[in-house]
């Protein structure tokens, strides 16, 4: 099963997605980027925005991926709080699953500005998982 956490960074933050699967690590680094804004778990299921990209190499997909999600965090004035991830050939075909951002309910800590390429990785691990990690620009 997978799961997500942060690492520290100087003034940003390094996100970073574990799972049995390289979709399900980038599915968990998003939800590390939604932890970075609020709990995940404080944000309903409601509303689902589709979303795809593509790049030369599972890295830049990784970026743009989550920079995708800030887009939509940003115009849409949403959080999210599922994903569910397809990756084909360098292409990333995604739903994402949330609801509009209630300030007194969700408390936003920060606004993440984008993702950079600063300790970016996506890599298979000796134990079978997969890592997907960058620092996200806060």
């Amino acid at each position: 099963m997978g799961h997500w956490e942060h690492f520290a960074h100087e003034s940003d933050i390094g996100v970073r997605g574990l799972g049995a699967s390289c979709a399900e690590a980038f599915e968990q680094a998003a939800l590390a980027l939604t932890a970075i804004v609020t709990d995940p778990a404080g944000v309903s299921s409601v509303d689902k925005v589709e979303l795809s990209c593509e790049a030369p190499d599972m890295e830049l997909l990784l970026a743009d991926w989550l920079n995708a999600v800030i887009y939509e965090m940003a115009t849409r004035h949403m959080l999210f709080s599922r994903y569910e991830v397809r990756l084909a050939d360098g292409c990333l075909d995604a739903i994402a699953w949330g609801e509009p951002v209630e300030l007194s309910r969700h408390r936003p800590a920060v606004e993440p500005k984008g993702a950079t390429y600063t300790a970016l990785s996506v890599r298979h691990r000796e134990d079978g998982s997969w890592l997907a990690q960058c620092v996200v620009d806060v």
